[in-house]
């Protein structure tokens, strides 16, 4: 996703003001800084076994931690039925080039209109120079989303 506008100001993860909520929220709040992505040459069935631990779908990078491309459950079910053996591919020819990515200061009502006008499942979380910072799922927006409805009813 291309940046535009102004930049918000950075603010430390789970640090809110007081009568802030969901719609203020950046994916730099809730991203998963911890999720792996998949280097280029990693071989398909190791590919495979990272997406069925991390779930959604596995980012590729190239040496530099570049987003190179995204390895899907569907890119994976897609070589199966090809009658590709997962073993003898690589994680760049099992994967779908150029994903959608969001950045950091992306809001989270951006957020919700990318995942579900794209039908994705998560997306990749890169810098200014397309560097893998991490992934943000929909169960992460969802988790977010139930906790802000909770604190409006209280």
């Amino acid at each position: 996703m291309a940046r535009t506008g102004k930049v918000p100001a950075k603010r430390a993860t789970g640090q809110r003001g007081p009568g802030t909520g969901f719609e203020q929220m950046t994916v730099k709040d809730i991203v998963n800084t911890r999720a792996k992505p998949a280097r280029v040459e990693m071989k398909g069935d190791k590919v495979a076994a990272l997406l069925v631990k991390e779930g959604c779908a596995v980012p590729v990078v190239d040496k530099a931690r570049r987003l190179v491309g995204i390895v899907s459950e569907h890119d994976l079910l897609s070589a199966l039925d090809a009658g590709r053996a997962w073993k003898a591919q690589q994680a760049d020819e099992l994967m779908s080039a150029n994903p959608y990515s969001v950045r950091p200061e992306t809001t989270l009502p951006t957020l919700v209109h990318v995942l579900t006008e794209s039908d994705l499942l998560s997306a990749p979380v890169v810098n200014e120079a397309n560097r893998f910072l991490g992934v943000v799922t929909r169960r992460d927006v969802l988790r977010v989303a139930l906790r802000s409805a909770v604190k409006r009813r209280r």
